[in-house]
């Protein structure tokens, strides 16, 4: 019976999937086109992609109980769901070394990967992290892995500005900020160690809101991460902020991180308008006292629009001033007002010598349709990932889309 329904599912997926293979109407630079391999699959949040050019996502919503799909490549436009396993919503996955990493809120799992690509163990993944807090904000555990055996995992600190009473006119911060003995950054952890709690990782770096994009770039054998800038300066600090200040600010940051980074939060956050790190309110900042404390971004980009993805470019089909280059994938903004909401497209960061130049691009817009907000957006890029042949891919998590974005040069 289990086999039967098991089957029946697969069917009702597969159906969706097959009526998905179609353009997607983004907006795109010449030469590069958009398909629509798969819609309907619910909040779908990061993906991996095998070197067989086969596709992992997370789900952040259970789909029949099931947390991870795999769709198995028939050809290039062609995509069939094959399986679906893993009990437990989330939203990291990655692939490295023949085994494929996946969170939860709390955990983080491996499945082995056989020849094929195909996980060979969907009931029983090694447990490889277990009890990270979660309490209910920024609790989603994104997850990379460097080439030296090492997994890093974020802890999203639950709070916006670490007030006496979160979210409160006037609450004053707490000193130091008590949220980050456990939260507020990168953990990292051993690929291949299992049952490891946080207080048997090293907290990497610190001072961050909430990461959900990040990448291990292989040209500088580093980590980058996006941060999520925290909200509502004008709502918290009327006298100090006018709404359009709010709208614009804080930034949303790239940092390049080392063991021991400290980028500030809640401390500090960053201007990108006059290109400063300004002492937050809470902490007896006015909106321009500024602070030479804590690390840089690498680059900086307007406030509130929600970076979940980031990838570093490492294929050969794009043109060649893709290559190295950092792609973003912006959720979209839900706070911007006055100002229109904004984000909701993936942008691209040029690198030189393992540094961005400062330049940055849309690089593919229309995603939401006509209506740019949460809950009236079409669709809201979450997850990046690259085939062997170079060929982009962005997850939706409004309505379950996946696109695949190729280059023909035409």
């Amino acid at each position: 019976m289990k086999k039967y329904l098991s089957f029946i599912i697969l069917i009702f997926f597969g159906l969706i999937c097959f009526a998905q293979n179609k353009p997607a109407g983004l907006t795109l630079p010449k030469g590069f086109t958009a398909l629509k391999i798969a819609e309907g699959y619910g909040k779908v949040r990061h993906i991996a992609i095998t070197k067989q050019g086969d596709i992992y996502v997370k789900l952040n919503k259970l789909i029949q109980g099931k947390g991870i799909l795999y769709f198995k490549k028939e050809s290039s436009q062609k995509y069939t769901l094959a399986n679906s396993f893993g009990n437990y919503k989330g939203t990291g996955i990655y692939i490295k070394d023949n085994y494929l990493y996946t969170s939860s809120d709390e955990e983080v799992f491996r499945y082995h990967l056989n020849e094929k690509g195909e996980v060979t163990n969907t009931n029983n993944p090694e447990k490889i992290i277990t009890g990270l807090p979660n309490k209910g904000e920024h609790e989603s555990k994104s997850i990379v892995l460097d080439n030296n055996g090492n997994i890093y995992v974020n802890i999203g600190a639950y709070s916006n500005s670490c007030q006496e009473k979160d979210r409160e006119k006037g609450s004053m911060g707490m000193s130091p900020c008590p949220v980050l003995e456990e939260a507020g950054g990168i953990w990292q952890f051993k690929a291949d160690k299992n049952n490891q709690t946080e207080k048997m990782g090293t907290r990497y770096a610190t001072g961050l809101r909430n990461v959900v994009g990040l990448d291990w770039n292989t040209q500088t054998n580093s980590l980058f991460v996006m941060q999520h800038g925290r909200d509502q300066l004008h709502d918290l600090f009327p006298d100090l902020y006018d709404t359009k200040q709010s709208a614009e600010l804080p930034a949303e940051c790239m940092y390049e991180l080392h063991k021991g980074t400290n980028c500030g939060w809640p401390y500090i956050y960053y201007d990108h308008l006059v290109n400063k790190k300004i002492v937050a309110p809470e902490y007896g900042g006015d909106g321009k006292k500024s602070s030479n404390d804590y690390q840089n971004p690498a680059i900086a980009f307007p406030g509130h629009l929600a970076p979940n993805g980031l990838l570093f470019y490492t294929g050969n089909k794009f043109p060649a001033k893709y290559k190295n280059g950092a792609f973003i994938a912006f959720h979209g903004s839900w706070n911007r007002a006055p100002l229109p909401q904004e984000g909701y497209y993936v942008v691209f960061v040029p690198f030189v010598n393992g540094k961005p130049t400062g330049q940055w691009e849309v690089f593919a817009n229309g995603f939401a349709g006509a209506v740019k907000t949460p809950h009236g957006a079409a669709h809201r890029p979450c997850g990046l990932s690259q085939d062997s042949d170079g060929a982009l891919y962005v997850t939706d998590d409004t309505n379950g889309a996946i696109f695949k974005i190729d280059y023909t040069g035409k």
